[in-house]
């Protein structure tokens, strides 16, 4: 579960609403121990329960109670994914988004890194990896300057949001959708390069590992080539051997693939060819058959025709003499 941190200092502790508040956290605790138990219903009635008690707060513009509102927001979506309640956390997923929006413009500082994990969770529950990427591209707009802040609380959402998008693309590819998994990778590495501000070690490796995923799509093979080419320099630069040596490696295979490629097609036009010409000799042979057959046929045919004339002719004949007699 998401962990918010809420300044209670500026409220009065016998006040309706600190106890509303104290409430819904507590709520929240017992929801947090139902996950732990594996009891997701148990989980969702203590949230929905919370959320509840949230609608006697007085004040819905408070940035505590806000705050507080993301965390159970966030929560619901989680459950409700667990529960295989796919549309129902997909909906919530955009309540989230729209109440965050409106704090990160306030304070993006406190809030930051909980937009970043919102886009992290977006990842993991949209079904459709085409309405995850949308939404990503989306909440860039938003997210832009959020990378650059140092504080850790980004830091660390950003590097949870550039390593989900890694196993999102790592999946896609092992399920053959290699060009939705490259999508998913370039997004990871272009959000890790606007966190760190140049090319590290992290990034470098998303890349082969991508230029890996290119390689599996033949008319991909030269584009791989010219990714691992210019991402070589940094790993020389940052003196990562091991990196290095797969990176040319790599381009090895690549070159040893294009060298073999006008053979191999060479290869399958000549047994094309030769079952072409297999199969139309095979017809001709038929063909051939066909005409011998018929060809067999007639005389046999036009002799059979011959001896019934010549028997009906003898016949007559004697049918002749008798009459005579």
């Amino acid at each position: 579960m998401l962990e918010i941190s809420l300044n209670l200092g500026g409220f009065d502790k016998n006040s309706n609403d600190f106890r509303i508040i104290q409430e819904a956290l507590a709520a929240r605790q017992t929801a947090r121990d139902f996950l732990a138990a594996d009891k997701n219903v148990d989980a969702l009635e203590r949230i929905v329960s919370a959320l509840r008690t949230l609608r006697d707060f007085s004040d819905y513009d408070n940035i505590e109670f806000k705050a507080l509102l993301i965390g159970l927001l966030f929560d619901l979506s989680e459950i409700h994914f667990a529960l295989k309640d796919y549309k129902q956390s997909e909906k919530e997923l955009d309540s989230l988004f729209k109440v965050l929006e409106g704090m990160i413009k306030q304070d993006s500082d406190r809030f930051g890194h909980l937009h970043i994990l919102a886009m992290e969770l977006s990842t993991r529950i949209l079904r459709s990896r085409k309405r995850a990427m949308d939404m990503l591209v989306k909440q860039q707009i938003n997210a832009a300057q959020l990378y650059e802040k140092v504080n850790q609380g980004v830091v660390a959402a950003t590097e949870k949001l550039v390593e989900s998008l890694r196993k999102v693309g790592q999946l896609l590819a092992s399920s053959g959708d290699y060009r939705a998994a490259m999508k998913f990778y370039a997004e990871a590495i272009k959000i890790s390069k606007k966190r760190t501000g140049r090319v590290t070690r992290k990034e470098i490796k998303m890349t082969i590992e991508m230029a890996e995923i290119m390689m599996r799509v033949g008319s991909m093979r030269p584009r791989a080539k010219r990714l691992l080419n210019a991402i070589l320099p940094h790993a020389i630069a940052l003196e990562t051997l091991e990196l290095e040596e797969e990176i040319m490696a790599l381009n090895e295979i690549i070159d040893a693939d294009m060298e073999r490629e006008p053979k191999w097609k060479t290869f399958i036009h000549r047994i094309s060819n030769q079952v072409g010409r297999l199969k139309k000799g095979k017809e001709t042979k038929e063909e051939k058959g066909k005409e011998d057959e018929i060809t067999t046929e007639s005389p046999s045919t036009h002799e059979a025709e011959k001896k019934g004339k010549e028997t009906s002719k003898k016949s007559a004949h004697g049918k002749e003499k008798k009459s005579k007699k």
